[in-house]
This record gives structure tokens, sequence and C-alpha cells, in this order.
């Protein structure tokens, strides 16, 4: 159903020349050559032969000067994203239903009978197909966004996923769980198989949020509503505690949302999520933007994205790679002066003793790690003929480490993507945390 719906775009385009506008690769390899911005997008799997990125994104971020860098949805690929590093901004766009176990529903907690769920599956068979691994790529990136302040973006799919990170939670079904529940005149539809990009509803805008701030121009002498495009049969049910509604269509859905303490461009600082597409709100046949204020969403992230980089490029030299600290650089100096030393002891057969014995202390830091080989070292070292002394006491810790990796990868094994991605997460800050305490510690040193 949706490589149909793929197949009928590609009709419409045809009767619109001008729509979507064209998105130049080799510009897009130009600005991944000489940006000092990394941003990035979520390749979207369409079946098992093809997938692809809404143009739309694309030209509007390339457009205001930031790389996009796109991220395969393969598998294995949510264990590679430290790969990207650094990471400056990440838009998480379209795809499929999310897995309802990462928002705490299953088969016995559902209100949805099995019945109606077969229902929902048939009536949304190309969205119902959960990915497991966009799944996990997604939630990984959108919980380390917001752990370090990292500028995000989630549009529909997106959104949700943004919202399930913070603790959220979303309806399966809005015809099932939402629709059913409200009046007849409240009712919204929202998705149109048979209107696919022309179909519009009306959401009302929140006064002094950054969506109304977008689209100020559009809601003058007294309006609260603008038209939005809309391509979900989900959406948030609870919202998470850290964010605040933008925007509501008539049945109360949520349709927007953003963290008031992380919504500061010029700062660097922007966590919003938008059930709806502003990227491709725009005029057949015109290219035109159905509102001024739909680009304005994404200049602000892109300005967003630019300024977080320039906030954390004290730490980060784009040519010279990372830079070592104040702390970290004495170190280095003091161990080298120790290895000087000790070649030119041995050299001159001296007994030279240094003035501070504290001074040895960083090169004994340095040596320890190194005193304790793996069973793969010791038969490689063999192999060459080398001996192997003192080796009990190196066995018997190696034996201890082992017992204790058995124990986590077993109890790993019978966590949930979602406890995993979690966990992955909070050793991530523990280890940046102990990295700046251990910075400042050696400073003063």
């Amino acid at each position: 159903m949706y490589v149909e719906r793929e197949r009928e775009r590609e009709r419409e385009r045809e009767r619109c020349p001008k729509w979507p506008p064209e998105f130049s690769l080799s510009r897009a390899g130009a600005f991944a050559r000489t940006s000092l911005w990394t941003l990035l997008v979520i390749e979207l799997l369409i079946s098992s032969y093809f997938s692809f990125n809404g143009e739309y994104h694309l030209d509007l971020i390339v457009g205001y000067g930031v790389a996009p860098v796109i991220v395969p949805r393969v598998s294995g690929m949510h264990a590679l994203l430290e790969s990207f590093e650094p990471i400056h901004g990440v838009l998480l766009c379209e795809g499929e239903d999310i897995d309802p176990s990462l928002y705490g529903t299953t088969p016995t907690t559902s209100d949805l009978s099995a019945d109606e769920l077969e229902e929902i599956r048939r009536a949304h068979a190309s969205d119902t197909a959960i990915d497991h691994e966009k799944d996990a790529i997604e939630l990984r990136l959108a919980k380390l966004c917001i752990d370090r302040g990292i500028p995000i973006l989630g549009i529909c799919r997106g959104s949700q996923v943004l919202n399930i990170s913070s603790g959220g939670t979303l309806y399966r079904d809005l015809e099932k769980e939402l629709e059913r529940k409200c009046k007849e005149e409240d009712k919204v539809a929202h998705i149109d198989y048979e209107n696919y990009d022309g179909h519009r509803h009306a959401v009302r805008v929140v006064e002094n949020t950054p969506l109304h701030s977008w689209f100020r121009e559009s809601l003058e002498d007294g309006k609260t509503e603008i038209l939005v495009n809309s391509y979900h049969h989900q959406g948030v049910k609870r919202l998470a505690e850290r964010f605040v509604a933008m925007a509501f269509s008539r049945d109360g859905l949520v349709e927007g949302f953003y963290d008031p303490d992380a919504c500061s461009p010029e700062e660097g600082k922007f966590i919003v999520g938008l059930q709806f597409h502003p990227e491709r709100m725009r005029q057949c046949r015109t290219d035109k933007f159905d509102y001024p204020g739909c680009p304005l969403v994404y200049q602000d992230f892109v300005n967003a994205v630019k300024a977080y980089q320039n906030k954390t490029s004290n730490s980060i030299d784009p040519k010279l790679g990372l830079k070592l600290g104040q702390g970290v650089q004495m170190k280095r100096r003091i161990i080298s002066r120790i290895f000087s030393m000790a070649r030119q002891t041995y050299v001159a057969r001296a007994d030279k003793t240094p003035s501070r014995e504290d001074n040895f202390e960083a090169g004994a830091e340095f040596l320890q790690p190194n005193t304790t080989l793996s069973l793969q070292e010791e038969k490689r070292l063999k192999q060459v003929g080398a001996t192997v002394r003192n080796a009990s006491s190196y066995m018997e810790r190696l034996k201890i480490g082992k017992e204790r990796e058995m124990v986590a990868k077993n109890l790993m094994e019978k966590m949930s993507i979602g406890q995993l991605t979690e966990l992955l997460s909070c050793y991530h800050i523990m280890a940046q945390i102990c990295s700046e305490v251990l910075e400042k510690k050696l400073t003063i040193c």
C-alpha cells in the first residue's frame, strides 16, 4: 500500500512539474565537505529493495547551510552510532508504527481487542509492520540529544519517538481509541489515502510558544487555527512531563510540543516535535508554502545546530581533531619526563633520584593498566619465545573479569531493546561526568 502511495505521488509530480523541488546530491556533497556542522537524518526503509528520505527535509536543511548525514537503516546500525560523532543535530522524520512495548503497551494491557488490532493491521498494512532496528536507532539518538542538549526536531513519527524517549505514550490507533470518544462535530480525519498530500485539518495554535511565533503572520486578527497536513493513524496519548503542547486538533490530540527549557536557537537549544509536516505543506503547481511560517521551523532548527556546534567547538577542532585538556596535557608531559629520566639513568648508569617522588605517580598510573595480559596476548608472546612471569595474579583477575562479563551478558540478553538503550545512555552520561571530574582534578594537581 505504501509503494502504491509513492507511485501516486510520482504521478502527481508529473502533473505538477515544480513539486517537489529538485534536490541536488552534488550540492549536499559540497556542504558535507566544507561545513563544520553534522546533522543526522534517519533513512526510511520502504521495502527490502529501496529506501528514501523526503526531498523537502534535505532541501531545506542544505538550503540553510548544514550538511545532512544520512544514517542508513540497516541491521546493527544502532550499535554504531558513535561513529557519527561529533553530532550537532538530529532530525527524526516519518516511518512505520513504533513497537508498542516501548511505551508500555502489550497484548494483555491494550484497550484494543484482537479483532480491532486485526482491523488496524488491514487498514494500515504498510505502517503496522514494526521495524525494531529503526526503533532502536531513533530512541537511542533521541535520548542522546536530550541527555546532551543536542538540537533535535521530530516530524510525524519522529515526534512520537521523542515523546516516548522521555516517558510519554501513544494511541495505537486514533480512530479506535480517540475518535470514538469524541462528539461527531469534534472528530478529525488524521489520514486520507485517497487525498494523501492534499488532505488538511485544523489545529489550534497555543500562544506564547515557538509554533505561534513561526506562524504569527498567519494568526493575525484573532485567528488561532491553521490547516496542517496529516499522514498518521497514531499520536500522542500522554505527553511526557518535560514537554509543553503547542497545538491541538479539534479532537484534543496534541499536534505539536516543545521543551521550554531547551528551545532557544541562538543558544544552541532546540527540542521540538510536530505531528504534521511543515516542509510538505505546499500548494500544487506553484511550490509555494501554505504559510510563510512553514520553513521557519527548519530555519530555527538549523540555527540551533550551528549555535550548538559553535558552543562545543572549544573542545573540538574540526581540522586538528580532539584537543587534550590542560590537565591531560600536563599529565602527558610528566609521563614523557619520567620516561626520559629513566632512559638517561639507564644509559649513564647513574643513581639519579627526582626531587619529587609524586612525579612518578602519573607514570605508574600509565603503566599499571598495561601489566595485565589477556589469554590471547599471552599466547602470542609465547609463540615468539617470550616468558610470562608472575602469571597467577593476572590470571586470577582475568578469571574474575570473565565471570562478571558472563553474568552481565546473560542479564542483558533478557532485557528489552528499550531497557538496553536506556542503560547504554546512562553509562554514556556516567562516562562523560567521570571524564569532566577527572580533568578538573588533573588541572588542580
